[in-house]
């Protein structure tokens, strides 16, 4: 059962991210004009710097709470040491206001590593669920895939891709609203056979799993929209999110310098515009928010670095989304029933891989 009747109570990390705390402020009071009155937000971090923000935004009267957090958690600190010795930063905090019960989902366009480390240590892991992963929103021609993991796992085994793939098709279901979600397996070709020995005993797990899985996907079908989740390990996913992030940025500055200097192209340019700028709108992960962390026993949503506040507002719906629909409840139910299936599968890929 979902919070559809009580207010919705979401802590943010108001120091995580290069533009902090001004865009991760800002961002609070859009997305709390958009959910009042069915949301209640906790900025975490420096109260005074915090204050500060809401007033120049002329917010300050907006009932959204701030919790002081003195210690921060920079980009460049090795996450785990980071997380054990600054108790009182405020990814640590926010994600206390949680385990708390003060707060139902936490957000933060920090250190990522640091994110993951603290949601371990302080939420833990759902029941039933071996690795978290995060998911990233790579746009296609059919629409949004989402695609994980990209970043917590480097080294997995089959049934961590098999767990993937259930809470993958899960978070696209109820959240992107997708009926019946095509689940796929990123490899170097489309046969079964081919793959590590990873990939190879992981289509074996998913292809009797009762997802709805359409087989081994390329690189390439990701933005065809093949599949609507893609699985992989972290490495092959942040290897991938990484290229995916630079593609954008280089075909602009192709076609600029296509266009310099020609003014028949740059005419041209000019008529398509507004087509330009809706496809640019499309690339644009401010839409999504940020990255779930599934698997965790919490709602974590995790932001770019260079987080807008359109990006924090996003998050923010989405984060509430997740809450409403109780998303780690559907998650947890359906792997517990899968497992009581897959447990001979399991422990027989252990022995194959890795």
């Amino acid at each position: 059962m979902g919070k559809s009747d009580s207010k919705i109570r979401i802590a943010i990390d108001a120091m995580g991210g290069d533009n902090a705390p001004f865009s991760i402020v800002a961002g609070s009071v859009m997305g709390y004009r958009v959910l009042q009155p069915k949301i209640q937000l906790m900025l975490v971090g420096n109260a005074e710097r915090i204050q500060f923000e809401l007033e120049n935004l002329k917010a300050e009267k907006l009932p959204i709470e701030v919790v002081d957090a003195p210690e921060v958690i920079d980009m460049s600190d090795n996450p785990i040491e980071a997380v054990r010795q600054k108790k009182k930063s405020s990814i640590n905090v926010g994600l206390a206001l949680q385990k708390e019960g003060r707060a139902d989902a936490f957000i933060s366009a920090g250190n990522t590593g640091a994110v993951m480390a603290a949601s371990l240590f302080v939420l833990g892991r759902l029941k039933g669920v071996s690795r978290p992963a995060i998911a990233a929103f790579f746009p296609s021609e059919e629409g949004v895939v989402l695609v994980l993991d990209v970043g917590a796992n480097s080294d997995c085994k089959a049934h961590h891709l098999f767990q993937f793939g259930v809470m993958g098709s899960l978070y696209s279901k109820f959240i992107l609203k997708v009926k019946n979600p095509k689940v796929g397996l990123l490899s170097i070709g489309e046969e079964q056979t081919k793959g590590n020995e990873l990939t190879i005993a992981s289509h074996k797990m998913l292809d009797s799993s009762g997802l709805n899985f359409c087989g081994n996907v390329e690189g390439r079908d990701i933005l065809k929209g093949t599949a609507d989740v893609v699985v992989c390990d972290g490495f092959v996913g942040n290897v991938v999110l990484k290229f995916a992030e630079s593609t954008g940025s280089f075909m602009s500055n192709c076609i600029k310098q296509k266009i310099r200097g020609n003014p028949f192209a740059a005419f041209g340019a000019l008529l398509m515009k507004g087509a330009f700028r809706s496809f640019k709108q499309s690339l644009d992960s401010a839409d999504h928010g940020g990255a779930p962390l599934l698997g965790i026993n919490g709602v974590c949503i995790i932001g770019h670095g260079n987080s807008s506040p359109k990006a924090i507002k996003n998050a923010i719906l989405v984060a509430a989304d997740m809450v409403r629909k109780n998303v780690n409840s559907v998650i947890q139910t359906k792997l517990n029933a899968n497992n009581l299936d897959n447990n001979k599968a399991v422990n027989n890929i252990d022995k194959i891989v890795l």
